[in-house]
């Protein structure tokens, strides 16, 4: 028996009739439409998508999108999407690497390890993590509680923080802007600390949409699929593309920013006499919020600039060079990973982060750039922009 083929994203939205099949032919139906004639195709053989079914697709797949902002599904969305892609990489490589009698396309070996290495990888870095830093692990959001009272503190105290010469400048007015954000920082900590562990949930979910994606992609496609599955498979393989051009190569760069902030802050720093606070939780929040495009970069900036005002004058000069030097250089990597793929100027991206943020959240502000690139993506493939 015929093995049905393997879907991949790449591969998926071709509706041409299969070599030797007859293709579908219309005739005049008895109330002056075109009907096709599926019995001309063959068994398990469909006709084209009508109108009807492609606005059908495009309906699902944005009820889809806007269900995962308003019910908070997006890092579940995120990790299926990781995990497929990973596992298709893995299975790809391993295709070539394995022995002559585990390859091949009938073969399900490369598959399965691919899989099997996406799903336990993330507990393996769990159980490194708990041996390594148990207690930044348990207590993270009470850590960036703390941090960010001193944040807060380090913004009443900004005058005196400053050198003499320096704070002269200041507006008198600023004392009371200074309030304002003080105040605002200290209500974040406090409802950051009402989480408690909870984040740990938010984990285990992610968790299991890694299994999900990871499942996703050794599974065959049926070889009987209709006008709307092949549709939405188009949408699917569009959104897919979208989501390596930018959050895979998104966080490549985050990578990228978080080793060269904790060498800074581990290694650089030290060798001067300086030594920041909370080093743990700011080595994260560069990850984390290097995720975002533009905006992280602008809030890991402000972060680690204050904390190193904290220190000394020295500090915050040395961390806010560090920062313009090593953010030149991630300018380089954006335009020439995602910018030269997506065709999304800063401003644009920028409005749609901002709208997103405004009407669903910090999950829009994340989500903003991969929904935005896939609008492009279908209007593209439409040739409307």
């Amino acid at each position: 028996m015929a093995t049905p083929p393997r879907w991949s994203w790449p591969e998926v939205g071709a509706m041409r009739p299969p070599p030797g099949r007859p293709k579908a032919s219309r005739t005049p139906s008895s109330g002056g439409g075109e009907a096709y004639e599926a019995a001309s195709l063959g068994p398990g053989v469909f006709p084209p998508a009508s109108r009807h079914v492609v606005i059908a697709s495009y309906l699902l797949i944005a009820g889809a999108l806007l269900l995962v902002l308003w019910r908070d599904l997006l890092p579940g969305l995120l990790f299926v999407c990781l995990g497929f892609l990973g596992t298709r990489r893995l299975a790809r490589l391993f295709d070539g690497a394995l022995p002559t009698r585990f390859q091949g396309a009938g073969s399900s070996w490369p598959r399965a390890i691919a899989a099997a290495l996406v799903m336990l990888a993330p507990i393996g870095l769990l159980v490194l993590a708990f041996a390594e830093a148990r207690e930044f692990v348990l207590n993270a959001p009470e850590q960036y509680q703390e941090l960010l009272d001193y944040i807060a503190r380090t913004i009443l105290e900004l005058r005196l923080k400053l050198p003499a010469e320096v704070a002269v400048y200041l507006p008198e007015g600023s004392a009371e802007v200074q309030r304002m954000i003080a105040t605002y920082l200290r209500a974040q900590a406090g409802a950051l600390a009402l989480t408690g562990r909870a984040w740990l949930g938010g984990l285990l979910f992610a968790y299991v949409g890694l299994i999900v994606g990871a499942l996703a992609g050794v599974a065959r496609a049926s070889a009987l699929q209709g006008p709307l599955a092949l549709e939405l498979q188009q949408r699917v393989r569009l959104f897919g593309e979208a989501f390596r051009q930018i959050v895979a190569a998104q966080f490549w760069i985050a990578a990228f920013n978080t080793l060269l902030t904790a060498a800074f802050l581990l290694v650089l720093l030290p060798l001067w006499g300086l030594r920041l606070p909370y080093e743990p939780a700011l080595i994260t929040l560069t990850f984390v919020a290097g995720l975002v495009p533009i905006v992280g970069n602008l809030l890991c900036n402000a972060v680690l600039t204050l904390v190193g005002l904290s220190v000394s004058p020295i500090a915050a000069a040395a961390c806010l060079i560090f920062l313009i030097v090593i953010h030149k250089a991630e300018y380089v990597i954006n335009a020439k990973v995602v910018g030269s793929r997506t065709h999304m100027a800063v401003w644009e991206l920028l409005a749609v982060m901002f709208v997103a943020e405004a009407v669903f959240g910090p999950a829009g502000l994340v989500a903003a750039p991969l929904f935005y690139a896939y609008l492009k993506k279908e209007l593209q493939a439409k040739r409307l922009v």
